[in-house]
């Protein structure tokens, strides 16, 4: 059944006030890790270190392809990256 002019109207109030308290309830959750970062992170380095290693982790490029070859180790990464960039 057909929604009529009215009831679209309200719907898409509702939908808008959703998305509203999604961005909103994003933005609190954002800010409290921020406050339990500054909070614990600086007065505990054990967090602070912990959050740091999972960082360097994720950044952390331990296998790259060259030309087909699968490289794994710091070492022949490292080779390959400065040959790449020497060319």
């Amino acid at each position: 059944e057909d929604m009529s002019g009215d009831e679209l109207a309200e719907l898409h109030g509702v939908t808008a006030d959703i998305h509203s308290l999604s961005r909103l309830h994003a933005s609190i959750s954002w800010q409290q890790s921020r406050s339990t970062w500054l909070q614990e992170g600086d007065a505990n380095s054990k967090y602070f270190h912990s959050v740091l290693a999972g960082r360097r982790q994720r950044n952390a490029i331990s296998v790259i392809q060259v030309g087909g070859a699968t490289l794994e180790g710091v070492t022949p990464i490292r080779q390959a990256v400065f040959s790449h960039f020497a060319s």
